[in-house]
């Protein structure tokens, strides 16, 4: 992970991302959330949605990415951050390259396909041609937690979903009294 200088105001969007999180969760969605930043104010928003969206491409950057790119007028961005409460993964990555941010910012970083470091760090490759200036862990416990509860919360439905249709097989499953009423 290229490390950058925390700004005074890294927290004031990444709260921003926050809630569009929470906006994905809210919709049944992977709890991801990112805000696009020129200027010093918010010029774009978005969250996952590539569920409801069916559309694999939907996640929370790429729909605050198209976003921005609509406001500004331009696909290019290089004067603009953009802040995302999870690591990007290689997809994202790209057309964060592609759209010449000029610094990413990230709360939780992702084990699992996390592209800044994580698993691979695309933004240090020096073959590719546009590096944006990266900085992870910013509000890192908020964007975990939030991300962990959503998981546990999957988790236990599942869990009673089993729970239910394991007790619904062994009604099916049990003896049925046929003899008529009153008899013995």
């Amino acid at each position: 992970m290229t490390d950058t200088a925390v700004s005074g105001n890294d927290a004031a969007f990444m709260t921003a991302a926050l809630e569009q999180a929470r906006l994905a969760m809210a919709h049944g969605e992977v709890p991801v959330g990112a805000v696009v930043v020129h200027e010093g104010r918010i010029v774009a928003a978005g969250y996952n949605c590539p569920i409801g969206g069916h559309d694999p491409s939907a996640h929370a950057e790429m729909q605050a990415l198209r976003a921005a790119a609509q406001a500004l007028g331009n696909y290019r961005l290089p004067s603009c951050e953009l802040y995302v409460t999870l690591e990007p993964c290689v997809m994202c990555a790209g057309a964060i390259m592609h759209s010449r941010i000029a610094r990413v910012v990230f709360g939780a970083p992702d084990p699992k396909t996390g592209a800044c470091g994580s698993v691979v760090d695309l933004f240090a490759e020096t073959r590719l041609n546009h590096h944006a200036a990266v900085l992870g862990g910013v509000q890192e416990a908020a964007c975990a937690q939030l991300l962990q509860s959503f998981f546990a919360q999957r988790r236990a439905m599942a869990r009673e979903r089993r729970r239910q249709a394991a007790h619904s097989a062994a009604d099916a499953a049990a003896p049925v009294n046929t003899l008529p009423h009153g008899a013995v």
